[in-house]
């Protein structure tokens, strides 16, 4: 094992409560394994990733099957560091090191926290958090994945928490600080802020990876990692964070691809109107783009790429990479249509490893990276691809009406069940009837807000007794919500508008 860091440091093995190692096991491959095993991580398998599976067949990616291959995409990384060139080996050394098998861990808890109804569901369940519930830092998926790991599951040596190690805990925080430790900030421009800080400064973050009840812990990981500075991604964070984007941007494809989403000429005509129309689209003004007409769209996203990302972004790497998205592709994969037989298979298979070798092999280690960036890249021309091919997802997957009418049922079950559940809490003669999870879960999270309130008063203001309970109960409440799967959201929803009969099944274990 490679000397990950400091000679006065133990190589972020340190665990919140001291357990005798098991005879013969690495302590990082104990961490894989509780993460595995926990109930939060099966969950996964019933949750949508991005399109949903109904309507859709098994063949559609879940959050579960993302994260077992963002965890193969990480571990190959890390592999590959481990055999690079010396100066690249000794500087990851230097700034802590990369241990697969910590990416495996990190990787396998990124997506923990993400609620029923992929990404409109955890933007509606903060929404609902905030102006709902009141919650000052509302909800996002990664603070929660933190949660899971270090509050609300537990272990055999720990009623809170599964006991991870540093290094561990800290390789899951992709965006390390609080969202409202930003207001307090000089504004600067986007380009001068963290990926997942917002469009200015002096605002809340809308990324990020602790509450304010597990700040304190969040700083306790990370004081370990001395040479990352703040605001940064430990090296093994950053390995994670890029395999999330490689799996998003090429696995997911597969998905869309087999589900007959992606359509040949939708997407060919707005690659290849943008590529043989570039110059005139450039000299046009911004209110003059119009996303109904060819390759407008592209441009627009271009645009923004060279204002956020100026350290990396560049006009030809950008061309270049919409011709090779354009070439294997539309020409390639698309002109194909799947109709389930071995040569689609064989043409989604093989288009997958092409683009899955390609951008695992193109790593870069900086000492001193963009503030946008991690110490571990991807290089200039494979970014490039991620972008467009992400561009792909948005503007022929996700913006299609279809699926934002289906999503927008989606959100009105986050609230419904929000709102729902507030009121029987608020019932003095039911409240002790609700789910015993739930009347736990207020317990602790109140204990939470109550122990942040006394080590740091100034962060709730003059909290009395009812408004730590408050706090601690609208918590609480989004937990539970956090933790369902998306059948589970619908039948518990049912149950709570009084519109399902099937009262032993639909709440059983909930």
């Amino acid at each position: 094992m490679e000397n990950r860091n400091n000679n006065h440091q133990t190589g972020g093995r340190e665990r919140i409560i001291s357990e005798d190692p098991r005879p013969g096991e690495d302590e990082f491959r104990a961490d894989v394994e509780r993460i595995r095993f926990s109930p939060y991580f099966s969950r996964l398998s019933a949750v949508t990733q991005v399109i949903p599976q109904a309507g859709a067949g098994t063949v559609v990616h879940n959050r579960l099957t993302h994260s077992l291959k963002v965890s193969a995409v990480a571990r190959s990384i890390a592999i590959g560091l481990r055999t690079a060139d010396e100066p690249t080996r000794k500087l990851v050394a230097e700034l802590g090191g990369c241990d697969p098998v910590v990416v495996q861990a990190a990787a396998a808890a990124h997506d923990l926290g993400h609620p029923p109804f992929g990404h409109l569901g955890e933007q509606e369940l903060d929404r609902v958090a905030r102006n709902v519930l009141r919650l000052p830092d509302g909800f996002e998926g990664n603070a929660q994945s933190f949660r899971i790991l270090t509050a609300l599951d537990s272990c055999d040596v720990s009623a809170r928490g599964l006991n991870l190690t540093r290094a561990v805990r800290a390789a899951v925080l992709k965006y390390p600080w609080t969202r409202n430790e930003w207001r307090s900030m000089p504004g600067r421009g986007p380009e001068l802020l963290p990926r997942g800080v917002g469009e200015g400064g002096g605002t809340a973050a809308v990324k990020y990876s602790a509450y304010d009840i597990e700040a304190a812990e969040m700083r306790d990981v990370l004081s370990v990692f001395p040479q990352i500075a703040e605001h940064q991604q430990t090296l093994e964070c950053s390995v994670m964070d890029i395999a999330d984007d490689i799996a998003y941007a090429v696995h997911d494809l597969d998905d869309f691809y087999r589900a007959g989403v992606l359509q040949y000429t939708l997407v060919s005509t707005e690659l290849r109107a943008w590529i043989d129309s570039g110059p005139a689209l450039a000299r046009l003004e911004e209110q003059e783009l119009d996303p109904r007409r060819p390759g407008h769209e592209l441009e627009r996203t271009w645009r923004r790429v060279a204002a956020k990302d100026p350290w990396i972004a560049n006009a030809d790497a950008f061309r270049d990479s919409v011709k090779r998205v354009d070439n294997d592709l539309v020409d390639g994969l698309l002109s194909l249509p799947y109709d389930g037989g071995l040569d689609a298979d064989r043409a989604v298979t093989a288009f997958t490893r092409r683009w899955i070798d390609r951008l695992q092999a193109s790593i870069a280690v900086e000492k001193n990276p963009s503030v946008r960036s991690g110490h571990v890249r991807l290089t200039d021309a494979a970014w490039h691809d991620v972008v467009v091919l992400k561009f792909v997802h948005a503007r022929f997957v996700l913006d299609r009406s279809d699926l934002a009418l289906y999503q927008r049922g989606q959100t009105r079950i986050i609230r419904s069940l929000a709102e729902g559940l507030t009121e029987w809490l608020d019932d003095p003669h039911d409240a002790a009837r609700a789910p015993r999870r739930l009347l736990d879960s207020v317990e602790a999270a109140t204990g939470e807000y109550a122990q942040l309130y006394a080590g740091s008063p100034g962060l709730l203001g003059d909290a009395s007794r009812s408004e730590i309970q408050r706090l601690g109960r609208s918590r609480a409440i989004v937990d539970y919500i956090a933790s369902f799967t998306d059948a589970q959201a619908v039948s518990i929803n049912s149950l709570l508008s009084g519109t399902s009969e099937a009262i032993w099944d639909a709440g059983r274990g909930l």
